[in-house]
């Protein structure tokens, strides 16, 4: 009988136990969160040989239509049109960060001058604020100066009243 027993808690501890402890299992979902089926092995090819096309693509230096289709597609829209319906907001600059996404492809060469561009905008940013806070903490302290002065000023005023 009592190896029975035995026999029932090594199984379940094995089964139940020793599972948990090599591979925790995570968190239990949240009650509103439905849970998705599992992918088929088709769509997992799917998904597989896209991720490497996207990958191999972003290998190239020129990011073309092969990684941003959506933005060629509007840049296609708008050349249709004629020059004066063009917004200037669909034109843009490319952002600090794709610039050095592109930079960094391109070696230490082409980084470097890209980093010192960063670098220097945030010097002359943090040098504007620097000055504005220091012209804002200046008018402050001469707003206070001029209050104080006109304090005792009054006060020199009022004392010769309060004397007689």
């Amino acid at each position: 009988m009592k190896l029975k027993v035995v026999g029932k808690n090594v199984y379940d501890y094995i089964r139940y136990d020793l599972k948990e402890i090599a591979f925790p299992s995570s968190l239990p979902d949240p009650p509103h969160i439905k849970k998705r089926r599992k992918i088929t092995w088709h769509e997992r090819y799917l998904v597989l040989k896209e991720a490497s096309r996207l990958y191999a693509a972003s290998w190239v230096r020129d990011i073309g239509p092969d990684l941003r289709p959506n933005d060629y597609k509007k840049d296609e829209e708008t050349e249709d049109k004629p020059k004066g319906a063009r917004n200037a907001t669909n034109e843009k600059e490319p952002s600090v960060l794709e610039d050095l996404a592109v930079a960094a492809r391109g070696g230490m060469e082409t980084l470097r001058p890209a980093l010192q561009k960063v670098y220097m905008t945030r010097a002359s940013a943090y040098k504007d604020a620097l000055k504005s806070f220091i012209e804002g903490y200046q008018e402050g302290v001469q707003q206070v100066m001029e209050k104080m002065e006109d304090k005792k000023i009054e006060q020199k005023a009022d004392l010769p009243r309060k004397s007689t």
